[in-house]
């Protein structure tokens, strides 16, 4: 049943003595509503006769979200404020986020997927959940292994949650086109996968597997324009073809599970996959870089002992539409510039390269801007006219890069 709207406005008086927000359409005090904070909108019932039904029809609910009142009313009373309020509720959602709930119980568990699914259920477009961090048994909220779905649902934001195989597949969401996870948990999960998602971020999230050969996470997207990946612990997802592939960054350090520490010194080892191990490794497969080989703006990022980008080098695909990538020291070391050599081959159009080297938390006290001082190899982009430096101290080790970027022509001034 829909409910039928006032759209009556009270007319002030000619002296303006009586212009109030009362004057004002329900529609748009519904909106306002939306903004606030759902205990403060609730509140408004007190206000007059009119306002006593406003806030049910609220077209946003914000509970948590920093709000002092919320911060200092015990758990057990905000979740039922919220059941009262999310269930008690009528009109469309455009906004629902819930934040900061508090530790959660075991029986809290089935209530605030309950939420989740109501949600959908009153055609939200926006969806934020974001589980604070607890103690054992797990820092993770587990939300049912069941897909979403709705038709109105344009962003999802989850962060402190376990996410199993069934609830990844967003087939069902055909309006979702920005789907953001952080500090989430991927439990036996084979797939994400969405054909309407245009932008996606996973950031620190960890991908746990029931068995050692259980397959690596496989990210299906082919309609995403931007891609961030960030501090991913357990094995390196797969990427799909993103042939609409814009801007993508990735960055993958300790916590990765594709590591050997004989990378660090090139010396061989026993690894299924490894570049240094002597069975050859895995020759058939890209985990990475085919699926990002069709972006414009590229920033990729990996810890000395990963191995996965390198390991991708071996089918080295085409970045037929790159035109600025920034890279560290990984790609140069150590003392050896293949990976970087085989990455500007395979760019025809690029046209700016950036290189940080050895910097912590991207603090850098050295900028220098290279060059072509002569023609210029004919396997490097013809389009690439600036190529940048940046490091705390030009040591040995940046040394050595400024020595082999001087093969490519490529003169710097200190």
């Amino acid at each position: 049943m829909h409910r039928v709207k006032n759209s009556k406005m009270a007319v002030p008086p000619a002296d303006g003595s009586g212009c109030s927000i009362d004057a004002m359409p329900d529609g748009i005090l519904e909106h306002i509503l939306g903004f606030l904070p759902a205990p403060e909108s609730v509140r408004t019932c007190v206000l007059a006769r009119r306002w006593r039904h406003l806030w049910r029809f609220a077209t946003g609910m914000r509970v948590g979200c920093g709000s002092d009142d919320d911060f200092l009313t015990p758990a057990k009373e905000r979740r039922e404020f919220m059941d009262h309020v999310l269930l008690g509720g009528e009109s469309p959602l455009d906004t629902c986020e819930f934040s900061e709930l508090g530790e959660f119980q075991h029986e809290d568990v089935r209530r605030v997927n309950h939420w989740l699914r109501h949600a959908m259920m009153r055609k939200v477009r926006v969806f934020s959940l974001n589980m604070s961090p607890v103690e054992a048994p797990t820092p993770y909220l587990e939300l049912d292994d069941q897909p979403l779905a709705s038709q109105h649902l344009t962003r999802l934001d989850l962060s402190y949650v376990q996410a199993r195989n069934s609830f990844l597949d967003f087939s069902s969401c055909l309006s979702l086109e920005n789907l953001v996870l952080r500090y989430c948990e991927f439990w036996s999960a084979t797939m994400i996968s969405s054909k309407s998602l245009k932008h996606l971020a996973i950031i620190s999230c960890s991908i746990t597997a029931s068995a050692s050969e259980h397959p690596r996470l496989r990210i299906y997207a082919p309609h995403l324009v931007s891609l961030h990946i960030d501090d991913i612990e357990g094995r390196t997802p797969v990427l799909d073809s993103m042939p609409s592939l814009v801007e993508a960054f990735v960055r993958i350090i300790d916590d990765c599970e594709d590591t050997c520490d004989k990378l660090l010194d090139n010396s061989e080892c026993g690894c299924e996959y490894c570049t240094t191990s002597g069975n050859g490794g895995d020759d058939n497969h890209c985990v990475l870089l085919k699926g990002l080989s069709e972006a414009k703006d590229l920033e990729l990022i990996s810890s000395p002992e990963l191995f996965i980008f390198k390991m991708d080098l071996r089918l080295c695909p085409t970045f037929s539409k790159l035109k600025t990538l920034f890279l560290n020291e990984y790609w140069c070391m150590p003392d050896d510039f293949t990976p970087l050599a085989c990455i500007l081959e395979h760019s025809p159009v690029l046209e700016e390269l950036t290189l940080e080297l050895f910097c912590e938390s991207s603090e850098y006290e050295v900028e220098m801007e290279g060059r072509f001082s002569v023609e210029r190899p004919t396997k490097i982009s013809e389009h690439l006219d600036i190529v940048e430096v940046k490091c705390q101290d030009v040591d040995k080790r940046v040394l050595k890069v400024l020595k082999f970027l001087c093969t490519f022509n490529i003169r710097f001034s200190f």
